[in-house]
């Protein structure tokens, strides 16, 4: 668990959900790890307060009054990047599957243990807010430029918007460049988590990229049964 000095300057986390007994638990969970932690309990109210610029990391349910979890985070990704974590019916993966197609982060099946919840938030935020750390200089390859310090993209010129998950999977591919990164080691890398037989999410937030960086040049291969490599140009078909 994390200590109240590690986050003593102020992330500010936004829980839209309507289970009032769920809500009561993580205010008193958050508090112990010295988070702020709002919580609004319909749709309409969670985007509006998502879209305020006054939130870190927003946790998403699913089911909610007024407006659904989707169509809360189809409206948000229109105007934010804002980190969210969907939270989805355990066992329902057409849900988890759904929301990370519309843009989710990452997803936490109900009922959860609190400290999962705690992890996920504590690997989103510390990639999200990360500056400083690892190198600075731009990553350049295949037209594709990534400039860590910033955490902005662009390619072949044109400036590319990503969610933190995102940026984070082609920084490590842009890193890695020419060799083959496997679902597990992308995962740990993200997360601190082994991936399962039936986890798609990096294959969904491969799909994201590819589709921004645009499909006229193939730049993110699938090995079969092995993972994920970034091309270069001169490996191109």
């Amino acid at each position: 668990m994390w200590s109240r000095s590690e986050y003593r300057g102020g992330v500010a986390v936004l829980v839209i959900d309507d289970d009032q007994e769920l809500c009561a638990l993580l205010a008193k969970v958050f508090d112990k790890v010295g988070l702020q932690a709002s919580f609004v309990h319909t749709g309409d109210a969670g985007l509006d307060a998502a879209l305020s610029g006054r939130f870190d990391l927003a946790i998403l349910d699913v089911m909610l009054p007024a407006l659904d979890g989707f169509e809360v985070l189809r409206r948000l990704r229109k105007q934010s990047e804002l980190p969210v974590i969907m939270l989805t019916a355990r066992g329902d993966d057409v849900d988890r599957i759904v929301g990370l197609e519309i843009g989710a982060d990452d997803y936490l099946p109900k009922p959860f243990h609190p400290r999962e919840l705690i992890a996920r938030v504590k690997a989103i935020l510390r990639r999200s807010q990360r500056t400083g750390l690892g190198p600075e200089r731009p990553l350049e390859a295949n037209g594709v430029r990534l400039e860590p310090g910033a955490r902005s993209v662009s390619c072949d010129g044109q400036p590319v918007d990503l969610t933190t998950t995102e940026f984070d999977i082609l920084q490590m591919l842009i890193e890695a460049a020419g060799r083959v990164l496997s679902r597990d080691v992308l995962l740990e890398r993200l997360d601190g988590r082994e991936s399962t037989a039936f986890d798609r999410s990096i294959d969904m937030h491969i799909s994201h990229l590819r589709k921004k960086l645009g499909t006229g040049t193939q730049r993110i291969r699938t090995v079969r049964g092995v993972g994920y490599q970034f091309m270069l140009p001169s490996a191109q078909p």
